[in-house]
């Protein structure tokens, strides 16, 4: 079955892969070259990839509500809204049990949001047989871009710069979590390759790739604004009226970006917001503007997991 849905979503997906095969060799190049310490190519790659990643969670009201019943709009944006500002105050208020709670939720919320696309790739090829194993690929594709960053040596010095009292979030069971993830990872790709998921697979290598070669801050942001935001505009054109019409018109590109420009205003939105944050909180701007970024997406994934559960679980019936 050759549609432009199908290509689009093939794409996307060659798009996204490709995107973490660069973020690994970049930070290969960039670690030999002005040393694996160094910040500041590292922030420059983050919020680049951030920026690329934010507008893809500012269409769920369009996705969720008729245009046609305003006040009903209307009061979920307070509803979404008031929900990521309770998000801010409460990362902001305790930030290591924020911090945790974020990085479970956001595996749980990237696991099944890449399975979901999967699963709807693999109905556009018609593909019969066995479906995506979601308990396998979830886990290992939610855990590994999220957790492994987090857990290494190196992210010390990244998370002094992002806020100090993240640094032992974990409480030092580092090579514990390196562990287990490592194991539901192995048993992922097992599971995998016994059903013949070769392509899948390669995906879980890709993200164990760029977790532990790429820094934390790197590894992190190429992930959610090259892969995850990526993969889940391309889901977004299959509920978008004007990407559902481009594609009838065979028009792939177009489909995708209806799903992009709608968000681009959230992009400075966002930016704007954080600046107001750190004004508010009498912070350097400079010293804390990646730390007041990182919170508002995390606090935007609150209300957006919310929303896109209804999605993914209708994207994952069989």
């Amino acid at each position: 079955m050759d549609t432009a849905k199908l290509r689009t979503f093939s794409t996307v997906r060659t798009a996204s892969s490709l995107a973490t095969l660069i973020g690994i060799v970049l930070s290969l190049v960039f670690s030999s070259w002005l040393g694996a310490d160094s910040l500041n190519w590292q922030v420059a790659i983050a919020v680049l990839a951030l920026a690329v990643g934010i507008p893809h969670g500012s269409l769920d009201h369009l996705v969720t509500l008729p245009k046609s019943k305003p006040l009903l709009m209307a009061f979920f944006i307070v509803i979404y809204v008031a929900i990521a500002l309770a998000a801010i105050w409460a990362i902001l208020q305790w930030n290591v049990y924020g911090f945790i709670a974020v990085v479970l939720m956001s595996a749980t919320h990237f696991g099944i949001g890449d399975s979901a696309f999967i699963a709807e790739l693999d109905r556009e090829q018609g593909r019969t047989g066995k479906s995506i194993p979601v308990f396998a690929y979830a886990s290992a594709g939610g855990l590994l871009p999220v957790v492994i960053p987090l857990v290494q040596s190196r992210s010390t010095e990244a998370l002094e710069k992002v806020n100090e009292n993240l640094v032992d979030w974990h409480y030092g069971f580092t090579s514990e979590i390196q562990i287990i993830v490592a194991a539901i990872a192995t048993i992922s790709l097992l599971i995998l390759i016994s059903r013949k998921r070769y392509r899948d697979s390669v995906d879980i290598a890709l993200l164990a790739g760029l977790a532990s070669i790429a820094p934390p801050l790197v590894s992190f942001a190429i992930y959610f604004g090259c892969w995850h935001a990526m993969r889940h505009t391309a889901r977004l054109t299959s509920l978008l009226p004007r990407s559902q019409a481009a594609y009838q018109q065979s028009r792939g590109f177009k489909a995708f970006s209806y799903a992009v420009i709608p968000g681009l205003p959230a992009l400075a939105g966002t930016f704007i917001f954080v600046i107001l944050l750190a004004a508010i909180a009498r912070e350097n701007i400079s010293d804390h503007f990646l730390w007041l970024t990182l919170v508002t997406i995390w606090a935007l994934t609150v209300p957006h997991m919310i929303v896109t559960a209804k999605l993914d679980r209708a994207a994952l019936k069989d």
